[in-house]
Order: C-alpha cells, then structure tokens, then sequence
C-alpha cells in the first residue's frame, strides 16, 4: 500500500528534524570551542556561550604578536614555528607519498612482469603489521642514517604506503588498457603514459589519497614525539601537549590554538570536498 502524500511528507520532516538535532549535538563542542577562543580570561568560566566583551586578540597571544594579560609577557612557547611545522611535514609527506604510491601502484596494474601479484601481495601483507611495531626498526634505521632530530626523519619513513598502493592500484584497474596500447601505438614511454594518460584520469584517487595522507600526518603524534628532541621542531600534536601543561588553566589560549590547529583541515575539505567525494563514489563503484 502507497503511503499518502501527506504521511511521505510527515517523514520526511521527523528525518530532517533527527538530523537537525544530531547535527547540532555535533556541531555544540565546535562553537563552545570557538566563542571561548574570543572570551577574556574572566569570562572562560561562565555558561554563556557569547563574550560579553569579546577579545580576538587571544590569537595574538598564541602566535606571540602580543603579551599575554595575565602574566606581562610573550608566550614561552613556540606556537608559530610548530604551526609552520606540522604544514611542511604534512605537505611534503602527502606529496611524496601520493608519488610514490601512484608510481607503486601503476607497476602493480598496468605492467606485465613476473610475479608481480605475488610480490603485490607481499607488499600488501605488510598493512597488516600495527604501526607501534614497525616504530623500533624504523627509528633504528633513522639513527643510523643520523637522520633523528630532523626533518628528513620525520618526512622519509611516511613518505611510502601500502595502503595508498593498494588503493590507487584499484583505481587504476579500472581504466580500460586500451588507452596504453594506443599510446604505446603512438610510441609513448611508460613514463608518458603514467604522467600524460594514468594520472589525469586517476585525479579522483590521487586527490582522495592526498586528503587522507595529510589529515594522518598533520595529526601524527607517536612518530614526531619518538623523534624529535629540540623544541623548535616540534608539530603542533606534540607542541600542544606541551601548551596545554603549560597554559592549561588559560582556557582561551587554548581553545585559540585548538581552533588554529583544525582550520587547515577545515580548507581543505572545503577546497577538495568535490574530488573527495568523487573518488570515494568511484572506488566504491568500481572497485
């Protein structure tokens, strides 16, 4: 029997009435976050969700363009350098990784070589070893390349996935290999094919992968924390354990330096949310 027009239309309002209240019981810790980031520190305490007076210059005192009130003086910490940080490691190991993976994964689906899905297999095998496991080893090699206490230490070790392998590997199946015969035809290199054909029709994969490298990366906190000794080259995970010991009781200066910690995840998601989107839709068809 064909509900009535009218019990469709109950529905669909009971629906969008649950996902209006689950979105706000979401969305309340975010804006509680964000209105205490412009409160006075007399004011961090009280219920009110609003600053009587608000004072945006909380995220002057958390990139040390302005003594804090309460104490005279700049902020002991280093916020604007662990900032600049986490945004060039996370850059640098998506870029290297979604390369490295794109490469991995065109040798593993559109080159005929042998045993290749044996060795594919392999490499896959190694995703299911735990992270913390392969921690000893990789710190190790790290000491003795010297490579502890730098960039390179904490960009190299992330800079290859199996997963992203995988996951790119599926994507490229599905692209039908006449394309390659034709530019074999045509007298493509296999580099010519990879960069002027595989690529630009992978874009949706690549852009997904690349999202998810660098949310993982920018929010990594056993590796930095294993590696790094000097306090100017902290991440802001790391960094924000030390602020938050730090200046705790100062709720606003936190809250200031968690809202800066998550807006670039916020851009890019807004920026890339269309490729994101796609490709999962994609791999979810075709895959």
């Amino acid at each position: 029997m064909t509900p009535s027009p009218g019990l469709r239309i109950t529905r669909q309002i009971l629906i969008y009435v649950v996902l209006v209240m689950f979105a706000c019981t979401m969305t309340i810790p975010f804006v509680w976050m964000v209105c205490a980031s412009f409160k006075p520190h007399s004011e961090v305490e009280q219920p009110s969700f609003v600053a009587k007076q608000a004072q945006p210059s909380n995220y002057l005192i958390v990139l040390k363009k302005r003594p804090d009130p309460v104490t005279k003086r700049l902020l002991d910490l280093d916020f604007p350098k662990w900032y600049l940080n986490s945004l060039f490691i996370a850059c640098w190991v998506t870029t290297l990784q979604v390369l490295t993976s794109a490469m991995a994964a065109y040798a593993f689906s559109r080159i005929q070589w042998k045993l290749r899905d044996k060795v594919f297999l392999l490499y896959l095998a190694t995703m299911m070893i735990p992270g913390l496991v392969l921690m000893i080893p990789n710190y190790q090699a790290m000491v003795a390349m010297h490579f502890v206490n730098t960039y390179t230490g904490l960009i190299l070790p992330a800079a290859f996935s199996a997963f992203g392998t995988f996951m790119l590997r599926q994507f490229m199946l599905t692209i039908p290999p006449s394309l390659d015969e034709a530019a074999e035809i045509d007298g493509a290199t296999h580099v010519q094919i990879f960069l002027e054909v595989i690529l630009p029709l992978a874009r949706p994969g690549l852009v997904t992968l690349a999202i998810f490298t660098f949310l993982g990366n920018y929010q990594s906190f056993f590796w930095p924390l294993v590696m790094i000794k000097d306090d100017w080259l902290r991440t802001l995970p790391v960094g924000m354990l030390s602020f938050q010991n730090s200046y705790g009781q100062q709720t606003e200066l936190l809250m200031a330096a968690t809202v800066m910690c998550i807006v670039p995840l916020i851009v890019l998601f807004v920026v890339l949310q269309k490729q994101l989107v796609e490709g999962i839709q994609l791999g979810a068809v075709k895959g």
